[in-house]
């Protein structure tokens, strides 16, 4: 697809207008109810939508067909960010009525991130086609990792802060408490960072290890940078209202990783054929619209087998606990 400068800077003051709006509601700390999340998520998703649709009647169907399977993949990587959120959120015990603001900032920090790896990882495509094979294989990598460690009994229920959060709060220092929503304040005549400010550079960059799988995947779907930058941008802006909408949810979805190892390992050996295809070996090239059909549903196959998975779950919980009093009352 050819994209214009114009068209380019059209976007980006259209995305910063909605991230405006964005900010503006939801300026004020407050908790977030489940109702004003669901609204929101509808909004984003059916911006989403129309994008699409744009692209389709005033592009091509092949670029509108990309965008949205770009989008409808990063967004099922992202739920599965929704985890590390939670933990993160936890791990700094962010009060409630702040959790929104930290979201909002830690998404546009990942946003910009996300922007610089897509402009180096158009580049490295541009120069070098054989990165496709690399991409490929760390991408089915990734794949194997997701299956190994949703078979691993082990749970991971803490968040362990990166080198670069842990070098940022020994230079700067760290207040002991939350300040409403300032980012800074003086202590003792230094200046240090709050908490409120480090937990959105922890929810900010721990994204760059999400972009090292997500930002391959949706290159194994478009090599477009227009459309990469931009299913990343409407899948990113409406994680905050998503965490909020599912995180009750979010344990429910037992299955997920076996799906996004899939959806993954389906994307990489669609790049390394895509690859040996541009290296002149005759092999056959998966479509977009094949790919879209087997991401939708992978995605509803694992949500329907995980709620089943959940709800088996619960009754045997809820069994157990009816049959312990039931065993005290014989033994007396």
């Amino acid at each position: 697809m050819d994209v214009s400068v114009t068209l380019w800077v059209l976007t980006i003051l259209g995305l910063g207008a909605l991230i405006a709006v964005d900010f503006f509601i939801g300026r004020k700390p407050h908790d977030v109810s489940v109702k004003e999340a669901g609204i929101w998520t509808v909004v984003w998703i059916v911006l989403a939508a129309l994008f699409g649709v744009g692209l389709m009647v005033f592009g091509e169907s092949q670029a509108s067909g990309e965008f949205f399977a770009g989008f409808i993949t990063e967004k099922s990587l992202s739920v599965d960010n929704l985890f590390v959120f939670v933990l993160i959120m936890a791990k700094f015990s962010v009060p409630s009525h702040l959790q929104q603001r930290v979201l909002l900032v830690g998404v546009l920090i990942a946003l910009v991130l996300r922007a610089v790896f897509i402009a180096a990882g158009a580049a490295i495509i541009a120069s070098f086609s054989w990165v496709f094979y690399l991409f490929g294989a760390f991408l089915i990598y990734t794949a194997w990792k997701l299956i190994q460690e949703a078979r691993s009994d082990e749970e991971e229920d803490e968040f362990e802060e990166n080198r670069l959060l842990k070098t940022v709060e020994k230079k700067f220092g760290v207040a002991d408490r939350y300040h409403g929503t300032k980012l800074f304040i003086r202590d003792k005549g230094k200046r240090v960072l709050t908490p409120l400010m480090v937990v959105m550079l922890a929810i900010g960059t721990t994204d760059v290890l999400f972009a090292l799988d997500s930002i391959p995947a949706i290159f194994g779907l478009t090599q477009d940078p227009y459309i990469v930058f931009t299913a990343n941008a409407f899948a990113l802006m409406g994680l905050r209202q998503l965490y909020f909408l599912i995180g009750g949810l979010l344990k429910k979805l037992v299955h997920l990783s076996y799906g996004l190892s899939v959806i993954l390992g389906f994307i990489g050996v669609k790049l390394v054929l895509h690859a040996l295809h541009e290296s002149g070996v005759h092999v056959p090239e998966i479509s977009i619209p094949f790919s879209l059909a087997v991401i939708c549903g992978v995605l509803v196959v694992t949500t329907i087998t995980s709620l089943i998975a959940s709800r088996k779950q619960a009754r045997r919980e809820a069994a157990e606990s009816l049959e312990g009093p039931e065993r005290e009352s014989v033994e007396a």
